[in-house]
């Protein structure tokens, strides 16, 4: 049976089961207690294969008062003092392009990419399901399970709106219905457990699954997981634990925030306690995370890099610069992705959207910097900015290297650009991303390492003054093969330049992989697909079909997909087979495959104009007024 026959069947399907279940809810229509955010009848969630009628919340269930994170009391209690919002100041400028006419032959391409894609996730899924069910990772080379978030099945819970977004609905019921059955936050066999990582990936998927489903299970799920997360944040600056021993907070003894603390792990959870608020009325969730945010904005201009907050703060004080590390990278970079997304979330510029703007200001100046290449590319990277306090004035050096996490960035500009009606950001988003595509194409693998150090164009280099850089205006600098070499000697101490570049396979411009893993990471992707649906500009969708291969050629199994050491192997010449790292994350099935799927999703799909992604990949309904 032919790609389109199948979908032809399956769109008849689900309108059948559309039908069936509808009649269901209108003859026992639910009611609204107030309070709760509710969605009107008529509202649809649309999927690739037909558009699903999502009934009303519904009567919420009453959250268990024997739940034990419920009844501890809080040892630092404050004063409930910022009301949840409910309706945005201002209609945003709208996010997607405005997209055309499709020819069949693109209709027909972007299904049977999407099928494929579909596919690899399935494959995962069912790994998954069979070797490690209600298990938070599955080995996809061995099929070993193994629990790495507290054992409340991260895969599972992460995965749950890929299943929907994908129209996989019977295996969706079914995980629903263990997360239901078998899931308790209560307590965990780990002795710790990451607050982050439990709220974008389990919060953030529990809700995401409930806004796109309707299923009041979820969201019932979800207030046990935020209601034991706002225990976290009972200390006495209200900052939040993040590595957190929770079997010592439920015997009500008193905790204190970490003096060495992670700043993304403190700012990058906004948005699932602010939609957690949203939907259930109860402003505590708010509460807890705007007082993080008004903390950002105070200190936002008073560090060594105004405008920037270093990677580490002294959470227990406290104090949001205590070391001299600036970048878009690990450690920092959720905390500037979700600026942008709570002025889309909340539909109103607050103290995020200048927060924003500021940020975007300093990263230009002091973190971008343009690479040197031989076909003089026009394309950015985001270095680091190291700083020293010399004479009690800072110093800075801005170290040109890159991370696959910070390729993030370029759909971040993108989004922000479009909400403060600033198309500059969007055109530094599209640079951005076009050099993390660029670093694909330059390994052997055709996948981008881990990290990677890159040789910049001389004026790049010296961009770390406070004098603003125009990299929109500057042109590319022309090659020079002499200047790439003494970068290689800088980065690796070895006048033996031409056996460095064989030894490490370095492509001109590359002086390092300081990492060389690929851990089927999702950040490049992101970009692509965000830059997609801004622009409307079908050569995103090129570069992600040439990501894809390189991906699924780089990391398939025979069970599923998996992270490797090393992306400088010649899979197509058959020489080479990749070193596997017998691991594959939840946000392969809750990030990767999603955003690849996506992007070749018709535009209404999850449409950024109505939703907002957590850094999980997890879609939130945006705020939006009534009739917007």
């Amino acid at each position: 049976m032919s790609v389109l026959r199948r979908k032809a069947l399956v769109v008849i399907v689900a309108l059948v089961l559309t039908f069936l279940l509808w009649r269901g809810w209108a003859a026992h229509p639910p009611s609204s207690p107030s309070g709760i955010i509710t969605k009107p009848i008529t509202e649809t969630t649309v999927t690739s294969t037909t558009t699903t009628v999502r009934p009303a919340d519904g009567d919420l269930p009453e959250p268990d008062q024997n739940f034990l994170w419920r009844h501890i009391e809080q040892n630092y209690p404050v004063n409930i003092t910022h009301d949840v919002p409910t309706t945005p100041e201002t209609d945003l400028p709208a996010v997607q392009a405005k997209f055309g006419w499709q020819s069949s032959f693109e209709t027909t391409t972007c299904l049977e990419r999407q099928e494929i894609i579909r596919a690899a996730f399935i494959r995962a899924w069912d790994t998954y399901r069979k070797h490690a069910w209600l298990r938070d990772e599955v080995g996809p080379v061995s099929g070993n399970p193994k629990d790495t978030y507290g054992g409340w099945a991260a895969t599972l819970i992460d995965s749950l709106d890929t299943l929907w977004i994908m129209g996989l609905v019977d295996e969706f019921e079914l995980a629903v219905d263990a997360v239901h059955e078998h899931i308790s936050f209560e307590t965990t066999s780990a002795r710790t457990i990451s607050v982050f990582e439990t709220t974008i990936r389990l919060l953030g998927g529990l809700i995401s699954a409930y806004d796109l489903s309707g299923d009041p299970r979820l969201l019932s799920k979800a207030r046990d997981a935020g209601d034991l997360l706002y225990k976290a944040f009972d200390t006495p600056t209200r900052l939040p634990m993040t590595t957190w021993d929770l079997h010592y907070a439920a015997k009500g003894r008193q905790q204190q925030a970490s003096s060495a603390a992670v700043l993304a792990e403190l700012a990058s959870m906004s948005l699932e306690f602010t939609r957690l608020s949203l939907l259930t009325g109860d402003p505590r969730y708010f509460d807890a995370v705007q007082r993080v945010g008004e903390l950002l904005a105070e200190t936002q201009m008073k560090t060594k890099i105004p405008g920037l907050w270093a990677s580490m703060a002294d959470a227990a004080h406290p104090k949001l610069d205590i070391n001299g590390e600036y970048s878009l990278g690990a450690m920092s970079d959720s905390a500037y992705e979700y600026l942008p997304k709570m002025v889309a979330l909340l539909g109103q510029p607050d103290i995020y959207a200048g927060m924003y703007t500021r940020s975007v200001e300093a990263i230009e100046r002091r973190l971008l910097f343009r690479p040197m290449t031989p076909d003089a590319r026009d394309v950015l990277f985001s270095g680091t900015a190291r700083v020293k306090i010399r004479d009690q004035d800072p110093e800075s050096h801005l170290e040109t290297s890159t991370s696959h996490l910070a390729c993030f960035a370029g759909g971040m500009l993108a989004l922000g650009g479009r909400l403060v009606s600033d198309e500059r950001h969007v055109e530094l988003g599209q640079r951005l991303a076009g050099g993390c595509v660029w670093a694909y194409g330059n390994t052997t693998s055709g996948v981008m390492p881990e990290a990677l150090h890159l040789q910049a164009c001389p004026s790049s280099s010296t961009s770390t003054s406070d004098t603003p850089v125009s990299l929109l205006d500057e042109p590319p600098c022309a090659w020079d093969r002499a200047r790439w070499h003494e970068g290689i000697m800088k980065q690796t101490s070895s006048t033996d330049v031409e056996h460095i570049i064989e030894e490490d396979a370095l492509q001109p411009g590359v002086t390092r992989i300081s990492d060389a893993r690929y851990l089927l990471r999702p950040e490049a992707i992101e970009s692509v697909f965000i830059l997609y649906r801004v622009t409307g500009d079908p050569a995103w969708r090129e570069r992600a079909w040439d990501m894809w291969l390189a991906i699924d050629a780089l990391t398939r199994t025979e069970l599923a997909n998996t992270a490797v050491w090393d992306v400088n192997v010649d899979v197509d010449g058959g020489e080479d087979k990749p070193s596997t790292m017998d691991s594959m994350e939840s946000f392969w099935m809750a990030e990767t495959l999603k955003y690849f799927y996506l992007v070749f999703a018709e535009p209404e799909v999850v449409s950024l104009d109505e939703w907002v992604f957590n850094t999980e990949a997890h879609p939130f309904r945006r705020l939006r007024r009534a009739g917007g």
